[in-house]
């Protein structure tokens, strides 16, 4: 079961795909937002969840003070979820907000090249088989569009290797919860 932890949709339980997703653990989500708590940085942040599985990243960023949240998944199955969430957390949304949640049902680097938005958290949490060389594809992709003071977290195996990050973008810290490792990075200025 997977729901979400805290804020106004705080233990809102969410739908899973019987197959082709792998849900982000509550231990590891709780660590990844009690950073992001921290920091104050969901406040008001235009959040983009790709590879998003269920949309659970992105949708525990809105329900905890996100102004704007982007699902991307190309499953057909996990689309359908992601949409069904997202129409769950806006009905449970406080009377008010402007909060927007939308699902783009789409590949990410399809999602990500035309794009000319910027986000201020981004999370990524690609299949464990995704390539290292189509991830670094993807971090390129995304590098312009991470906006000043961004915060990228990448869930990645932690069998997998440290990324290869795109001019832009440098890692911030690494942790390890078992056999996952979450990357944090943060947006740079380019060294002229």
């Amino acid at each position: 079961m997977t729901r979400i932890i805290s804020g106004f949709a705080g233990s809102l339980t969410l739908v899973v795909p019987s197959t082709g997703t792998r849900p982000t653990s509550d231990r590891v989500r709780e660590a990844i937002f009690s950073a992001l708590d921290a920091r104050g940085a969901l406040d008001g942040a235009r959040v983009v969840d790709l590879y998003a599985g269920t949309g659970s990243l992105g949708l525990e960023a809105a329900s905890r003070g996100a102004s704007a949240v982007v699902l991307v998944e190309k499953g057909p199955a996990a689309v359908k979820a992601c949409r069904s969430n997202a129409a769950l957390l806006l009905r449970a949304k406080p009377r008010g907000s402007t909060l927007s949640i939308d699902v783009s049902g789409q590949a990410v680097d399809a999602f990500l090249a035309p794009s000319r938005d910027a986000w201020d958290v981004v999370f990524l949490d690609p299949p464990y088989d995704l390539g290292e060389a189509e991830l670094a594809h993807t971090l390129e992709l995304l590098a312009p569009r991470v906006s000043a003071d961004g915060t990228v977290v990448l869930e990645r195996s932690s069998r997998s290797p440290e990324p290869t990050w795109p001019l832009g973008l440098e890692l911030e810290r690494r942790k390890d919860y078992g056999d996952t490792t979450l990357w944090w990075a943060r947006t740079v200025e380019p060294v002229e």
